[in-house]
């Protein structure tokens, strides 16, 4: 919940001006509904892209404050994030609406960015896996093999978000690997190779190659390093720098 439309338009607009290669890597900036419009006109002749940070699972309707995947689309946007942390335990959102906002994502056209993650709590006592998998599982329900081939996966330690904490890249990497394997199994190996599993959790400049040189991490949902144009560009860049 940062960043008008204003806001948002002149920090596209710096970002643009200061990423002018961004050497390969995907940039999706994802700002609150308000400011889509806004920032999809900023990127421009760029290579960067815009996501929403959430959406209905129904086409229309009564559902007042809502938003819908076909206004998402329309004013630019061809990503959005679902499951993000907060939206689960914050907002209270299941598995069950998650996975409907997946297949509704999909429907509208939009990639969606499906998040996991477990809870302090949970990696304490071992849980990890497991609540990973029953995300994974409940939030990829009925989608094909197909339908996957534009899915994105992001993990998220919650107890590394605004924590200050990060997991160490072996940590990180551990989880990254259960998830490939668990696409795997839920799909093929073909399914589990070319999806895109990002990793976020105070994700900064000076530990973005640490984190992305493993070969199952292979990006990162930025949160607020993405706030600050120094730290965003020096994220960017360093990913830039690995082969």
């Amino acid at each position: 919940m940062h960043f008008g439309p204003a806001e948002a338009a002149e920090f596209t607009k710096s970002l643009s001006i200061n990423i002018l290669d961004t050497h390969g890597v995907s940039v999706i900036l994802c700002p609150p509904f308000l400011a889509l419009s806004a920032v999809s006109e900023g990127v421009k002749g760029t290579e960067m892209k815009v996501g929403a940070q959430n959406m209905h699972w129904e086409e229309g309707g009564a559902y007042t404050g809502e938003i819908t995947g076909a206004m998402i689309r329309e004013t630019g946007a061809e990503y959005v994030i679902l499951g993000h942390s907060e939206r689960r335990h914050v907002f209270g959102e299941s598995d069950n609406w998650i996975n409907k906002k997946v297949h509704r994502s999909l429907k509208s056209g939009l990639i969606p960015i499906l998040c996991v993650g477990e809870k302090i709590e949970e990696r304490e006592v071992g849980e990890t896996d497991n609540v990973v998998a029953k995300q994974l599982r409940q939030g990829l329900k009925d989608l094909s093999a197909s339908e996957m081939e534009t899915v994105i996966i992001a993990y998220e330690p919650v107890w590394a978000i605004g924590t200050g904490l990060t997991a160490t890249p072996e940590q990180a990497a551990d989880v990254h690997k259960f998830i490939r394997g668990a696409l795997r199994s839920l799909y093929d190996q073909s399914v589990a190779d070319s999806t895109w599993i990002l990793y976020g959790g105070s994700v900064k400049p000076d530990n973005t190659v640490g984190l992305l040189s493993n070969e199952d991490i292979d990006g990162a949902l930025v949160g607020g390093a993405s706030l600050k144009l120094d730290s965003f560009k020096g994220i960017i860049d360093a990913a830039g720098e690995i082969e």
